[in-house]
């Protein structure tokens, strides 16, 4: 996979409003699962689930089993590599 097509695998991931939320509330709270989450949001658990895999498949979350769920955390270095892209488009 070539590094335009990374690039534009992030993009897509950021550009749906959900999903921005979901970094949201990752950063605030430090970690979440699909339950905490959807609680805080208006969508179901499972539309939460579905928008973690795509944060998780572009390396901005990082899944951890914890029991019967999975925790989510914010990957620091992969966002700023998204932020510093930003800036450099604007």
């Amino acid at each position: 996979m070539t590094a335009t097509a990374i690039d534009d695998d992030l993009w897509s991931a950021v550009g749906d409003p959900t999903r921005r939320r979901l970094l949201d509330l990752l950063l605030v709270d430090g970690a979440g699962t699909a339950t905490s989450l959807a609680e805080q949001l208006p969508v179901s658990r499972q539309a939460v689930a579905k928008h973690l895999v795509v944060l998780d498949r572009v390396g901005l979350v990082h899944a951890q089993p914890v029991g019967r769920e999975t925790r989510y955390r914010v990957d620091d270095r992969q966002l700023a590599r998204a932020v510093t892209q930003l800036s450099e488009v604007g």
